[in-house]
């Protein structure tokens, strides 16, 4: 049988479209539909998720993505991806729980009387799920519950922070979220608070244990939103082991979950059936805010921040520090908004020269952007001067 040739612009015009960014979801689109589409919005700057899922469609505001997290409890926010800090859909948590907790742990990156043991990060993550059932509580009350249900070693102030050292058990903080055990409930003032999700974690979802189940399922998602793609694509954007990454590829080949192609010479692979590409290379101009999904997923990283953008719009490497300017596909500039009450000045530094269709298109997303925001939103073009997001 003959391996289907993918290109870099017929992969690409297939992700953007797909990702609702050259055709917005139109009115009444649920926003769960939009992160399901995405895999996730990350959420770590709240605002910049607003915007991710706001400019994917033709109407919706930061407003309606507040009110799908904290009124319909569609989506859940909680820790993704990474071990970062996500937009998910509520329903597809289960699928979530199941894939993440599938994802073998590395070594601990702490000295020996620092970390905690594999029976200690069980006792702390099945105490969260005890300790924030049916109640908000913050980090402070958390630490108090996990203490007083494992003992003292588990509040010992041994991890280094930002301004001081946390308590041994926060470790496993993000894995507790990955085990559908804990998610953000609503901030009490300035404080963050943490609650039980309102879906049972991977109940239901699977073991993860077999590539046929939960997990044979997520690594298919990720693959219609990103594909073609390697193992050591998907181990990437997941943070996991790359020759775990291969065996669950070659298990699930073996299977006919997935199939092989050979996309601009290299061996990637597509959901089984799921062959259909544009025949054009992608058109139109977007503009991401930091850490969009697309912008982290696609692969390979070389071709979507080609030329100057490789060193402009990167941070040693990493996608997500700079909000991007996107055009056709590839990341064509760096921009930053300002925003001064009930208006934004959104600063675009494009790379390439821009067509006067193309500084059109600009300026309606500029203009997208400040409905997002809920704000009167001004363009300037010129360069950027805010360095990358931490």
């Amino acid at each position: 049988m003959t391996t289907l040739r993918i290109t870099w612009d017929a992969a690409s015009a297939r992700r953007i479209g797909r990702q609702f960014l050259t055709g917005p979801a139109g009115s009444g689109t649920p926003v769960a539909e939009v992160v399901g589409a995405m895999m996730g919005a990350h959420a770590q700057v709240l605002s910049a998720a607003e915007v991710s899922v706001g400019v994917r469609t033709s109407a919706l505001t930061r407003a309606d993505v507040r009110t799908a997290l904290r009124d319909e409890r569609s989506l859940i926010k909680t820790y993704g991806p990474r071990g970062t800090v996500h937009l998910l859909p509520a329903r597809e948590l289960p699928l979530w729980s199941a894939a993440l907790t599938a994802v073998p742990t590395g070594p601990s990156p702490f000295p020996p009387d620092v970390r905690l043991t594999g029976e200690q990060a069980a006792q702390v993550v099945a105490a969260i799920g005890e300790a924030l059932e049916g109640t908000c509580l913050t980090l402070d009350e958390l630490t108090e519950e996990i203490i007083a249900r494992t003992g003292p070693w588990a509040g010992d102030r041994v991890m280094p922070a930002f301004q001081g050292m946390w308590p041994r058990w926060r470790q496993v903080l993000h894995r507790a979220g990955w085990a559908g055990t804990l998610c953000f409930g609503p901030n009490r003032g300035r404080k963050a608070t943490y609650t039980r999700p309102p879906v049972a974690g991977a109940a239901g979802g699977g073991t993860g244990e077999g590539t046929g189940g939960a997990l044979g399922t997520f690594v298919r998602r990720y693959l219609h939103a990103y594909g073609p793609a390697t193992p050591q694509h998907f181990a990437k954007w997941l943070a996991a082991p790359t020759g775990w990454a291969g065996t669950v590829f070659r298990e699930l080949a073996a299977a006919g979950g997935i199939e092989e192609v050979d996309f601009e010479g290299t061996r990637a692979w597509v959901a089984a059936g799921d062959t259909e590409f544009p025949d054009g290379p992608a058109r139109g101009v977007q503009l991401l805010p930091y850490f969009d999904a697309y912008v982290i997923a696609a692969q390979p990283r070389e071709r979507l921040f080609p030329g100057a953008a490789y060193e402009r719009a990167l941070a040693g490497g990493q996608a997500g520090n700079y909000p991007v300017l996107l055009v056709d596909g590839v990341v064509a500039g760096v921009w930053h908004q300002r925003r001064q009450g009930r208006r934004t000045t959104v600063t675009v530094e494009p790379l390439v020269r821009l067509t006067a269709r193309q500084e059109r298109e600009l300026e309606e997303q500029v203009e997208r952007v400040g409905e997002v925001l809920e704000v009167k939103a001004e363009l300037v073009v010129g360069e950027v001067r805010v360095g990358p997001h931490a």
